[in-house]
């Protein structure tokens, strides 16, 4: 059995409004519910964060996200479930997430600009940025899921 660790939201009660204010502004960004979740989830499942796959997850089916969607995510490069425009946004996911891997690569920085545009391309990356804060915060926390009443 794992330790208890700390309660940062109780410990520190303000520490985490920045990083709430960081992700309300993108949900109020260029990308939509569909695009953030899928972010959200990808990140997440690269991270290895039990709690925040299992929210995201739960949240992006409130939001009528496709179940075959979401199961694919683990294999999103071989699967016909996804748009060219989710794809590239799958793929600079990856690569933002394993930043000191190689980075963001330049072939696929400049397909983004072409296809969404300085601002969209500014969201996503703040949106793959915010959920690795959040999924750094559970994995150091070993913040656990909780089961789905639905």
């Amino acid at each position: 059995m794992k330790a208890k660790r700390i309660n940062i939201s109780e410990v520190n009660p303000n520490a985490y409004k920045p990083v709430f204010d960081l992700y309300n502004s993108i949900k109020d960004s260029s990308l939509t519910s569909s695009e953030f979740s899928l972010i959200q989830i990808k990140a997440s499942q690269i991270n290895g964060c039990a709690y925040c796959i299992q929210s995201h997850i739960k949240e992006a089916v409130e939001q009528e996200e496709k179940q075959y969607r979401i199961h694919a995510l683990t294999a999103w490069k071989e699967s016909p479930f996804f748009t060219k425009e989710e794809q590239v946004i799958l793929e600079i996911t990856e690569q933002v997430t394993n930043i000191s891997i190689d980075g963001l690569d330049e072939e696929l920085y400049q397909k983004a600009i072409k296809l969404f545009g300085n601002k969209k391309v500014s969201d996503i990356i703040m949106a793959i940025c915010c959920i690795n804060v959040w999924n750094r915060i559970g994995r150091a926390t070993l913040m656990t899921p909780v089961p789905s009443q639905s």
